[in-house]
C-alpha cells in the first residue's frame, strides 16, 4: 500500500464516519421532535439533544474535510485563471495549497490548545454533564488528518511544479 491509497484510505474512511455521525445526530434530533409533540402523552425531547448536535456537527464538519480537500472539492472561481498558462494555474494552486495547509495547521493548533484547556478547567455540558473536551477531541484528532492530507497534497502541488504537469484529474463539479 503507498502513500497515496493510505492518505485517500484515511480521509475517505473518516469521511464516512462524520457521514454516521450526521445520520445519527438526524435520527436523534427527529426523535427529539417526535417527543417534544407527543409530550401530552408522556413522551419529551432527547435530554440534552443540542449539546450532542452540537459536538456532533463539530465533528462531521472536521470530519468531511480531508476529503473535499483531496477531491478538490472546495470552491474554485477561475474569473481570471482560466485565462492564464497551465504552469502559472499549477504555480497558483500551489500557492492556494500551502495557505489552505497554514490554516489547517493553525485550526489545529488552537483546537488541542482549547480541548487541553477545557480538560484541564474541568467544563461540563449542562444538562449531560459531559466534558466539552471530548467533543473538541475527536475535532481535534480530524483536524489532524486535515493536516496530514494537506501536507500531501502540498506535495503532489509541489511535483506539479517541478514536473510541469498535473497530476490530479480536474477538480470535479461546477466552476464558477
Amino acid at each position: 500500500m503507498n502513500l497515496s491509497s493510505i492518505v485517500h484510505a484515511l480521509a475517505r474512511w473518516l469521511a464516512i464516519l462524520g457521514g454516521l455521525f450526521l445520520v445519527a445526530i438526524t435520527v436523534m434530533t427527529v426523535i427529539s421532535i417526535v417527543g417534544r409533540a407527543f409530550i401530552s402523552v408522556g413522551l419529551g425531547p432527547v435530554p440534552g439533544d443540542f449539546e450532542l448536535v452540537e459536538a456532533g456537527i463539530g465533528f462531521a464538519v472536521f470530519a468531511f474535510l480531508p476529503w473535499c480537500q483531496l477531491n478538490r472539492g472546495h470552491a474554485d472561481v477561475d474569473l481570471f485563471t482560466s485565462y492564464l498558462s497551465p504552469a502559472v494555474n499549477r504555480v497558483l494552486n500551489l500557492l492556494w495549497e500551502i495557505v489552505l495547509g497554514l490554516v489547517t495547521i493553525l485550526i489545529a493548533w488552537r483546537l488541542w490548545v482549547g480541548m487541553l484547556e477545557k480538560r484541564e478547567y474541568g467544563e461540563i455540558t449542562f444538562i449531560l454533564q459531559f466534558p466539552i473536551w471530548w467533543g473538541m477531541a475527536l475535532c481535534a484528532g480530524a483536524a489532524v488528518v486535515g493536516v496530514i492530507v494537506a501536507v500531501y497534497m502540498i506535495a503532489i502541488r509541489v511535483m506539479e511544479v517541478v514536473q510541469g504537469r498535473s497530476l490530479l484529474a480536474p477538480a470535479a463539479g461546477a466552476v464558477h
